[in-house]
């Protein structure tokens, strides 16, 4: 399978020039392409908690602004 491709572009001469990434751009890509998908992730499921505590107050009758008062 090959690997993506990296383009460069030289804005002096605005030459372009496109190459297959190197071992070692390809490792790091996917590296950092698995860092933001947990990042994601990460971020998804804090949203989905904040969600179901939202809801936990509400059914024992408290908001947001219950708790700020209580200084929590």
């Amino acid at each position: 399978m090959p690997k993506p491709t990296v383009r460069i572009h030289n804005t002096e001469t605005n030459e372009v020039t496109d190459r297959e990434m190197t071992d070692a751009e390809y490792k790091t890509s996917l590296i950092e392409q698995e860092l933001a998908a947990k990042r994601k992730q990460d971020y998804l499921d804090q949203a989905k908690l904040k969600e179901e505590a939202k809801a936990k107050l509400g059914a024992l009758g408290l908001t947001i602004d219950d708790l700020k008062a209580l200084g929590l």
